[in-house]
């Protein structure tokens, strides 16, 4: 379900999708359509591996946390981190049934590698800020592991992604509001969303959908 009528919250992981393409993420968050691909599948298998509910694991001075739900009341958005890691540390806070204090790191599983724009980054962001929030701390940084490398990515937590997520947010929110599906800008990043054949870039490109849907009528 992308957003919870009552508490008027949007799905976090939505802001990966709006990054990636604004009528991508309508055409799911919006209209709830979606279609399979290899590229999803992958991703879908990734986060299997991750996403255990419940399941807490302590590892000498780490307690590891799969698929912990978190929300934001601020950004009015909800969702679920792949993994948190609270590593014990003077500064930190305090966790029930647990002794010591605990500083906060958000882990998200991607598949592929690092990509060039900030789509990951702001997701990862996004989990903080919500952490923050219910944790009552602050969270310096957080990391992406990239299944294609093999390996975790630090990322710090900075005040110019904290400020484009509370922009994104906010657009993503008016958008869903005013039921707004965006006109469609192709480009190469076409070639790998799962939703091609809903929404016919090249197509739409050249016709308005309304265009479309009365050409097909009169035929």
């Amino acid at each position: 379900m992308a957003f919870d009528e009552e508490a008027g919250y949007l799905m976090l992981s939505g802001i990966q999708h709006f990054q990636f393409c604004r009528r991508q993420w309508a055409l799911i968050h919006i209209e709830q359509q979606w279609e399979e691909n290899v590229r999803t599948i992958e991703g879908q298998h990734l986060h299997q591996k991750a996403d255990q509910p419940f399941l807490r694991e302590k590892r000498r001075d780490k307690l590891v946390v799969r698929a912990m739900p978190v929300q934001s009341r601020d950004l009015r958005i909800s969702g679920i981190c792949d993994v948190v890691e609270f590593i014990q540390h003077p500064d930190g806070i305090e966790l029930d049934g647990e002794t010591g204090k605990y500083a906060v790191y958000p882990v998200e599983y991607k598949r592929g590698k690092p990509k060039a724009n900030d789509a990951d980054v702001l997701q990862l962001t996004a989990q903080a800020m919500c952490l923050e929030e219910m944790l009552l701390c602050e969270i310096p940084s957080g990391y992406l592991f990239y299944n294609e490398i093999k390996r975790r990515v630090e990322v710090p937590i900075t005040k110019e992604y904290r400020n484009k997520v509370r922009a994104v947010v906010e657009e993503m929110h008016d958008y869903y509001h005013r039921r707004h599906t965006p006109k469609v800008k192709t480009g190469a990043f076409c070639n790998s969303c799962s939703l091609q054949q809903v929404c016919l870039p090249k197509l739409m490109a050249k016709r308005s959908v309304k265009s479309y849907i009365e050409g097909r009528i009169l035929e």
